[in-house]
């Protein structure tokens, strides 16, 4: 499991696994993300229409041979795409303006 985050993993031969707060959920598992970074090859940031994680940010990507040839896709639940990174850069600059002026504050006095 990568960082707590919910994991996927599947073969080209064969379905893999799903794994959620280190737990492993399903031994039999395949995706509509994994089975298309499977055939194509390439880094895949989707939503899914369908699925366990239908409507939830993932990313997958091609684990490859030495050749190039894709034999695994690895997946997970993206979880930066739900933070809010303008607001929280936002409040970071009000809070270094507010930090700022109270050092201008204490240091006339």
């Amino acid at each position: 499991m990568l960082i707590g985050l919910p994991t996927t993993i599947r073969s080209l031969k064969r379905k893999g696994l799903r794994l959620e707060k280190g737990a492993i959920l399903d031994r039999d598992y395949t995706g509509p993300v994994l089975e298309k970074v499977l055939k194509t090859n390439k880094v895949i940031h989707e939503v899914p229409t369908e699925g366990t994680y239908k409507g939830k940010h993932v990313v997958v990507a091609p684990i490859c041979s030495k050749d190039g040839n894709v034999i695994v896709a690895l997946g997970i639940v993206d979880l930066l795409t739900t933070i809010d990174l303008p607001a929280v850069f936002q409040e970071y600059v009000f809070v270094l303006e507010e930090v700022e002026s109270a050092k201008k504050i204490t240091s006339i006095k």
